[in-house]
This record gives C-alpha cells, sequence and structure tokens, in this order.
C-alpha cells in the first residue's frame, strides 16, 4: 500500500481557522460607508424620512457628558447615547440623569476594545452584562447596539442579536474624535453625510480620542441642529426613527 499523504490534512489544518477568521471579520465590511449604504441601510440607520437621529457614542463621561445634556435642552432635543458598560457602574448618576432628561440608552460594549480576536462567549457576556447594568440602574431596557469603532463582527452581531438588541451603526459622522477637530470641520462633515432618514454619529467624551476634542463637537451642536431644522428635519433619538428596516 503506498504511504498516505498528509498533506491535504495539512492544507486542512490551514483552511479551517482561516475560513473561521474570515466568517468572523467578514461583517466588517459594513464599516465601509459604500458598503453600509447600498447592500445594509438598516446599518446605516436609514428610517422616516424627514427625521434625522441623533447618536453620541463612549459615554457617560462625569466631565463632558452633562455638558452636552444641558446644550441639548438648550436646543429642545434629545438623541440616544450608546454607553460602555464599566463607565456606566463608575458613573451611575450621569446615566440616570441622562435618561431623566428624555434620552435613551443604547449598548457600546462593556469595555471599549477591538474585537478581532473571536470570542463567542465574552462578547455574549459582555454585551448582556451592558444591558443588565443600564436596565438596573435605569429601569430601562436598551433595544440598540453598536459595537465599538464601529467594527461589527460575526460575534458581536451574534451578542446583540441573543440579547434583543438591534444593531445600529451611521450614516454620517462628524470625525469629531480627530486631535484637529474644530466646531467648524464637524458642522461640514456632518453636512456631508446627511441625507433625510439618516442617523449622525458625534462623541459626548474623550476618552477614547484626542484630548478635549468633545469641546468641537458641543460647540458644532447649534449649527448642526440649525442645519437640519432649515432642510425641514426633525432630529430625535433612535426610538423615534422608526421603522429601520434590515439592521439587528
Amino acid at each position: 500500500m503506498p504511504p498516505v499523504s498528509r498533506r491535504p490534512w495539512r492544507t486542512a489544518a490551514v483552511l479551517v481557522p482561516a475560513g473561521v477568521a474570515a466568517a468572523h471579520i467578514g461583517p466588517a465590511a459594513t464599516w465601509l460607508p459604500g458598503v453600509r449604504r447600498a447592500l445594509f441601510p438598516g446599518l446605516a440607520g436609514i428610517g422616516r424620512r424627514r427625521h434625522i437621529a441623533l447618536t453620541f457614542d463612549d459615554g457617560p463621561d462625569p466631565v463632558s457628558t452633562p455638558r452636552f445634556l444641558d446644550a441639548l435642552d438648550g436646543l429642545g432635543v434629545r438623541a440616544t447615547f450608546f454607553v460602555v458598560g464599566e463607565h456606566v457602574v463608575r458613573h451611575p448618576a450621569v446615566a440616570r440623569e441622562t435618561v431623566r432628561r428624555g434620552h435613551e440608552l443604547g449598548v457600546h460594549g462593556w469595555h471599549h476594545d477591538r474585537p478581532w480576536r473571536l470570542a463567542l462567549a465574552r462578547d455574549a457576556e459582555e454585551v448582556a452584562r451592558t444591558v443588565r447594568a443600564v436596565h438596573d440602574l435605569t429601569g430601562e431596557r436598551p433595544q440598540w447596539y453598536r459595537p465599538p469603532y464601529g467594527i461589527l463582527t460575526a460575534s458581536r452581531r451574534r451578542a446583540a442579536r441573543r440579547a434583543a438588541l438591534r444593531t445600529v451603526l451611521w450614516s454620517a459622522w462628524g470625525r469629531d474624535w480627530t486631535p484637529d477637530a474644530t466646531p467648524a470641520s464637524v458642522r461640514v462633515r456632518v453636512a456631508a453625510g446627511l441625507r433625510a432618514g439618516g442617523t449622525v454619529l458625534l462623541h459626548d467624551s474623550d476618552r477614547y480620542s484626542a484630548p478635549g476634542c468633545w469641546h468641537a463637537t458641543l460647540d458644532a451642536l447649534p449649527a448642526i441642529v440649525r442645519d437640519c431644522h432649515e432642510a425641514g428635519l426633525t432630529l430625535g433619538p433612535l426610538r423615534e426613527h422608526g421603522p429601520i428596516r434590515g439592521c439587528g
């Protein structure tokens, strides 16, 4: 009998993990705006046509988030804040105050880490843990999920679905996390991507970005709201934005 070649088995041993990794990372392609808008409008947060969903990531932050709450009160606008679980439990009063003022909280993960490693159990537990933290503190169960950095993987999408959360990224952003962000640049970038029915991504904290960059976002808010109103658009949280078809 001729010797059995081990090469096919070695090839399979390489290809199988590579295939698993590709399946895990594949959904991250939705980070690309063109892919998201064309193929996954739900992930882009496309909702009611005359409405803009206003969203903020990375809080709650005891230094900056209250400033945003005051500004939004003055503008008469409510928003969705995607919060990081570990900071919800560190700053519970800020999380509760956000909800008390009429805003809603979404899940941005327990930690703000990059998702490249496949970790089904960890992702599921951390998303569920953040849901529990928000519900325990505010009495309201979150409905929405946005992964850190907007990088969606199969593992994190599965975790969101298990927690009965709908995944939403964005259709316009201010690139307000950069050290060179200014109120004018944030406004211009939001306007460049703004379409009726879109979802705007901004940040109410500089915890994971350039120090002090939240000032540019805060100062840009009145102009962004005015631009929307002049275009005949209303602004509000994602709960008022539906139906958002195809997200999940």
